[in-house]
């Protein structure tokens, strides 16, 4: 029997749960396994606000895979077209240069981007939260608006600067927007004398009336007191109609002068997942309940691009686009790829949620572990150890637990590495939305990589 070539196409969660099953149960001679992915390690996303806020180093929320896998080859570049009839997958390397895969086996765990609407002035002045960049970079732009404002002096122009907006009232936007507003009250305090700290204004804007319902009432409501207690004003029932470069006007009639729109409204499917043909639902991939996709014989699916069925709950419901089932269904697509290569039938997913947790910096947290409220420092505690369990390896575990400790004694220097100091980079270019190729387009790449000899690597 020749050994199957397993191609999978994501460095996220699911992808290197999954690889990290084949390793494990796979013979070297029944497989060979390659991972696409642009970055050589796994982000781990939960923890981003933390870095844009200073509170962990870029380097303990990314681990190097290498690290973490042994026999799989990690293909640096990111995949942009699949053609399932001819079983080959397009590549487009780091450098630009397009190269093809085959494949007998294609794992789809490419992830999510935002979530861009057709809001006037969003492309050119909204910010992200969904890469290592996008944080890095609204660090330094949110101190550099502190920097200027301390000596400019004009008015008008120091409160654009000092009023920071959060479209997206979600996990992201409610844990990025409680970080940033300690760290930047924190420092026009300590160290911006004429950027008076009473002129530091973080506005939250959701259409929702209710916080993050997953938690429950009573803890939305708990979390709107801390946000409330800190200064963050919670605007509700509404949304960005236009954004400029000098602020941000309501779907209710407000204007807000701002320099700072940070876009948090949610996320979407990779546009990779609309090539294979497959049904999909909101721009997921419908899977089976085993994470094959229907129709599509060797072909898999699962993460945020997937919609899986969740059997723990009524029926057609699917499960949440969140780390904790992508890790799970990453190991679940692992052994049931696995059972197939080897003659058995693959199981179904079933995994029910324990729970969800929310950092607010500080003492300050929400969660809701096994169904159990939770806030304040217990809160805290079962966050932090759920991330650190998270982590998938112990050099990781330990980078984080000693910046958390760091911080805690030493707290933020508010330093600025420059990243924000060369001009407006847009969403698009921190994720880059306009490298896919479309439906129509992979079958052509295909035909003229043929003829140039670069196909079927």
């Amino acid at each position: 029997m020749s050994r199957a070539k397993i191609v999978i196409v994501g460095g996220g969660f699911s992808g290197v749960e999954c690889a990290r099953y084949l390793e494990r149960h796979l013979r070297p001679e029944e497989a060979f396994v390659q991972l696409v992915t642009p970055d050589a390690g796994l982000l781990y996303l939960p923890l981003l606000p933390q870095v844009a806020s200073g509170v962990l180093n870029p380097r303990s929320i990314s681990v190097s895979l290498r690290r973490v896998l042994r026999r799989t080859e990690v293909v640096p570049g990111r995949g942009v077209g699949v053609h399932p009839e001819t079983r080959q997958l397009v590549v487009r390397r780091p450098a630009g240069v397009e190269t093809a895969l085959e494949f007998d086996h294609l794992i789809l765990v490419p992830g999510s981007i935002t979530r861009v609407l057709d809001v006037p002035g969003l492309e050119e002045h909204g910010f992200g939260m969904k890469t290592l960049p996008e944080a890095m970079y609204l660090r330094d732009h949110v101190l550099r608006q502190l920097d200027v404002a301390a000596v400019r002096g004009d008015e008008d122009e120091d409160r654009e600067r000092l009023n920071f907006v959060t479209i997206g009232a979600g996990y992201a936007g409610v844990e990025t927007t409680a970080v940033l507003n300690k760290l930047t009250r924190a420092a026009a305090r300590r160290y911006f004398p004429r950027a008076e700290s009473e002129m530091v204004r973080w506005h939250l804007v959701t259409r929702s009336d209710r916080m993050m319902p997953e938690l429950g009432h009573q803890l939305g409501e708990e979390t709107k007191r801390i946000l409330a207690e800190r200064g963050i004003e919670l605007i509700q029932g509404a949304s960005a109609k236009e954004i400029t470069a000098h602020g941000v006007q309501l779907t209710n009639g407000r204007f807000i002068p701002s320099r700072t729109v940070l876009w948090t409204t949610g996320a979407v499917p990779s546009p990779l997942a609309s090539h294979l043909g497959a049904a999909t639902e909101k721009g997921r991939i419908v899977t089976a309940a085993d994470l094959t996709v229907p129709g599509l014989p060797g072909v898999w699916a699962c993460g945020d691009a997937a919609a899986v069925p969740d059997l723990t709950e009524e029926p057609g419901a699917v499960c949440a686009p969140t780390a904790q089932h992508a890790m799970r269904q990453g190991r679940h697509l692992g052994k049931n790829l696995v059972a197939t290569l080897r003659g058995a039938r693959p199981g179904p997913y079933r995994h029910p949620d324990l729970g969800l947790v929310v950092d607010l910096g500080g003492k300050d947290a929400v969660a809701r572990p096994l169904k159990v409220g939770l806030h304040g420092a217990p809160a805290q505690f079962v966050t932090r150890g759920y991330h650190l369990m998270a982590l998938r390896t112990l050099v990781a575990r330990a980078r984080v637990a000693f910046d958390w400790t760091a911080h805690g004694l030493g707290g933020d220097d508010f330093l600025r590495i420059g990243d924000g100091d060369f001009g407006p980079r847009t969403i698009e270019e921190f994720e880059h939305t306009d490298h896919y190729l479309s439906a129509e387009d992979v079958p052509k790449v295909l035909q003229t990589l043929a003829e140039q000899g670069s196909g079927g690597q």
